[in-house]
């Protein structure tokens, strides 16, 4: 299944708003899908929620408000908790479904090699190759 990036009606659901800017919500959907690109190209299917996160945080904090109080009424945001920007649970998530970041494993050892042990040398099984001797500490003499 191939990548369908949402609309502006589904960003409005996604937020719950009754309505939304189309033309602002078209434009930050747009640059969400190319910033989510910059990490996993093509996109999967399922990084529809990535989209409309990134989007949704942009379209809810433009101007990234961080404190703001109206009347009797005061909300703190963290910082940085505005306009277009991919967290970090963002890119692991845009990864993650397109099957990218797990384990794997490197086996180095090469088809052709020979299981049979090379140490300690069998001096029986080399006793008279080439009419030579082992002595220890002096080898093949």
């Amino acid at each position: 299944m191939t990548f369908v990036a949402p609309t502006a009606e589904d960003l409005g659901l996604y937020l719950g708003l009754g309505e939304v800017d189309g033309a602002r919500a078209d434009l930050l959907l747009g640059q969400a899908v190319a910033l989510c690109q910059s990490v996993v190209k093509p996109l999967p299917a399922e990084a529809t929620a990535v989209v409309l996160s990134v989007a949704g945080r942009a379209y809810v904090n433009p101007q990234q408000v961080s404190y703001e109080t109206i009347g009797p009424m005061s909300v703190q945001r963290p910082q940085g908790s505005g306009g277009l920007y991919l967290t970090k649970a963002d890119k692991t998530a845009l990864k993650s479904l397109a099957g990218r970041g797990g384990a794997f494993t490197v086996d180095p050892t090469p088809v052709t090699a020979d299981p049979s042990p090379t140490w300690p040398l069998d001096v029986d099984e080399m006793a008279g190759a080439g009419g030579l001797d082992y002595e220890p500490g002096w080898g093949w003499v």
